[in-house]
């Protein structure tokens, strides 16, 4: 169903400065989210995270969003774009969550000259072989995230790996960078795995493979529901006390590691954003999201965050139609709550930190994040883009 948001709403207490435009333009958002099934929890947080930066800025009023449920599958996801672009005739598009949505899109949004701003979706392609002046990623790439990890591991240590996530892009994307980057190290896998997407129940087949194998570490990615009943059952197979569990650090993302429990300390990730990153700008965000979601913020709120901020900077900088804003949003540069970003003119992927943490158990008895390394200002070769 259609549902929209307007009406005024009062200013966040974010003290970022971000001015208001002024003329009194208005614009249509089409959010390209999945609002039900295993990546819901990731849709909200980004559709709460874009909310946010528009009531930093005073824009609420000024800016009609349209939501639509991808439900995670390609076909669905494109009659759903098209629906917001040719009916509702929406500026912007935000979103998707799935690689495989995004790459559904990726044409029409070029043929339309539609801007679509990326939140979620790291298919290496939509930035590289396959990018388009209409699509700039304000999230990361499926590279950019694991990449780091291949040599920061063998680094500490490790020289042989067992790999595994869901079959599809994403996952295979995923895998495929960690791999290259530690074997490039001097590093050995010894096995991968690529489990049925979204239908795998039991791991415990595949535990039994990655143990026999007997790796130094097993590196993985999951998200979302998955990502759940992985850790808990990697922890109740035993694997742990044989094999260090690493990985994309979507595995013990903050939006859900309360519910990975006691399994999930002492899983070491890389990311792009974790809730504990000591800076001013982070400090302010965390308070906001706390006070309005009653929660600690994750990547995810923090990708739609930075979507709407884009999306403001670009409207400040005077853009008032689809092509305007579709020039400015690459232009966009200022420091986030995950550090410095800017939009790598070669790409139009976002350039940014990874950052490598340890899931610990806090002081008051709580999952918390602790930082244990910094890979600064990581940005992908152009892979066949020409914009």
């Amino acid at each position: 169903m259609l549902k929209t948001i307007t009406g005024a709403l009062a200013c966040a207490s974010l003290t970022l400065a971000i001015a208001a435009p002024a003329a009194a333009q208005d614009y249509k958002v089409g959010m390209l989210l999945p609002y039900s099934g295993v990546y819901a929890a990731l849709g909200k947080d980004i559709d709460e995270g874009f909310v946010l930066a528009l009531e930093e800025a005073g824009m609420v009023d000024q800016v009609e969003i349209v939501r639509e449920d991808t439900e995670v599958k390609p076909p669905v996801g494109l009659a759903k774009t098209r629906k917001m672009v040719l009916e509702d005739q929406v500026d912007v598009l935000v979103g998707p969550v799935s690689s495989g949505v995004l790459g559904a899109v990726r044409d029409f949004v070029d043929q339309t000259h539609t801007p679509i701003i990326v939140s979620n979706a790291g298919n290496d392609e939509a930035t590289g072989e396959n990018c388009s002046p209409y699509i700039v990623r304000v999230s990361f790439s499926n590279s950019q995230v694991n990449r780091p990890m291949g040599q920061w591991m063998y680094d500490q240590g490790i020289r042989t790996v067992y790999t595994m996530a869901p079959d599809y892009a994403a996952g295979r994307q995923q895998i495929g960078a960690f791999a290259d980057a530690f074997k490039a190290a001097g590093g050995e896998i010894v096995g991968q795995e690529f489990t049925p997407f979204r239908t795998t129940q039991d791991f415990g087949p595949y535990l039994s493979a990655a143990q026999a194998a007997n790796p130094d570490a097993v590196y993985v990615f999951y998200a979302g529901s998955e990502a759940i009943n992985f850790v808990k059952q990697y922890d109740a197979f035993g694997l742990n006390k044989s094999a260090t569990l690493h990985g994309s650090g979507f595995v013990t993302s903050p939006l859900y590691v309360d519910a990975e429990g006691p399994a999930a300390v002492g899983v070491i990730g890389s990311l792009h954003y974790i809730p504990t990153l000591d800076t001013p700008e982070n400090k302010t965000f965390v308070e906001a999201v706390e006070k309005k979601y009653g929660r600690v913020p994750s990547e995810y709120t923090v990708q739609g965050y930075d979507a709407g901020r884009s999306f403001v900077e670009a409207i400040k900088s005077g853009a008032t139609d689809k092509e305007a804003i579709a020039k400015a949003l690459p232009t966009v540069s200022y420091t986030s709550p995950r550090g410095p970003v800017s939009i790598d003119p070669a790409t139009n992927n976002i350039v940014q930190n990874m950052y490598i943490y340890e899931t610990v158990e806090g002081d008051d008895g709580k999952l918390t994040q602790k930082l244990v390394g910094t890979v600064e200002n990581v940005q992908d070769a152009p892979n066949g883009c020409k914009l």
